[in-house]
């Protein structure tokens, strides 16, 4: 499959899966993979105090965007830019988008939204994706990102609109849910791209996530990333001390030993891994984008192109009627 088409077509991708299992991670190398194609990338942090800007030197994400990536026309890289999207700020703006400019500030400053939030449950969550819904018609940016909340919390942001329909019929609230149930209902316009490790236990929630979803909010789901894939080792079978004397290799005392520990486990790791590779493609029949195992202790700008490339090389290898 054609990497740009993946990413453009729908527009807007929501990121989601279980706290621990690289979803923000997966939605910056999904923006670098987009800048990579010459596209123009906008991700959108609706947690506050993320971290995303801070591997390009911005400490703190702003409700304007800011730039993380400049477009490069020479080797036809494109924009990668980032913002906070909260629904404080949501609100304002869509006050003053009703002709509600002048309390706009004063409302959002003095807590009514809480007030309201209590009263409608759901509000908030439909401020955010509405204003989402606002991007992806102005159509700034070639592919919008989302970095949903973690997978509980996901369900329940995405089915939002759901709730409000079933209480308000009528009304700009009304008008605001159903356009964002059309947004997140149109597999034109937006997916859902959820994350998650090849372990037991992420891989019961993005299973149960999947259907959740499916069955609460209709929306379309990509492929499945799955995150902190080993990569194929071969020899890890072979006794140490051997294949260093055929190598020519001298290992000091102890070393074989800690060798073959380390092949011991890095070898049962790959069988549980594969095991619940397995186990993920035979409950949930979607394909999978695995995206290998990063062996520090701390991902830095590198780390990130290289789960880029490898994010547009798994894409390629999709067939072309996923889309």
């Amino acid at each position: 499959m054609d990497p740009a088409h993946f990413l453009t077509s729908p527009r807007v991708t929501i990121v989601a899966g279980k706290g621990g299992v690289g979803k923000t991670t997966v939605s910056l190398a999904l923006g670098l993979a987009a800048t990579r194609l010459g596209l123009t990338a906008l991700l959108i942090e609706i947690e506050e105090g993320s971290a995303v800007g801070t591997l390009f030197g911005v400490k703190h994400l702003a409700h304007e965007p800011v730039v993380l990536r400049a477009a490069d026309e020479a080797i036809g890289q494109g924009e990668l830019t980032a913002r906070e999207l909260m629904a404080d700020n949501s609100l304002v703006e869509y006050l003053h988008d009703h002709g509600l400019k002048r309390i706009s500030s004063r409302l959002a400053s003095s807590g009514a939204l809480d007030m309201v939030a209590t009263a409608t449950p759901g509000i908030k969550d439909v401020l955010i994706l509405g204003k989402v819904k606002q991007l992806e018609r102005s159509a700034k940016a070639d592919v919008i990102i989302v970095d949903a909340p973690a997978a509980g919390h996901a369900i329940t942001f995405l089915s939002s609109a759901v709730g409000l329909l079933d209480a308000v019929q009528v009304g700009p609230i009304e008008t605001q849910a159903r356009e964002v149930m059309e947004l997140l209902g149109d597999p034109d316009r937006c997916q859902v791209l959820l994350v998650t490790l090849p372990e037991e236990t992420p891989v019961n929630e993005v299973i149960d996530t999947a259907f959740q979803l499916e069955d609460r909010v209709g929306v379309r789901l990509a492929p499945i990333v799955v995150n902190g894939c080993y990569p194929a080792a071969e020899g890890l079978d072979e006794d140490p001390a051997a294949a260093a004397a055929e190598a020519g290799v001298t290992l000091r005392k102890g070393e074989a030993e800690a060798l073959g520990r380390a092949a011991a486990f890095v070898g049962e790791r790959s069988r549980l891994q594969a095991a619940q590779l397995g186990r993920l493609d035979h409950d949930l029949p979607l394909p999978q984008l695995r995206l290998p195992f990063c062996f520090t202790s701390e991902l830095d700008l590198d780390d990130l192109d290289a789960l880029a490339d490898a994010l547009i090389e798994q894409i390629r290898l999709l067939p072309e009627d996923v889309a």
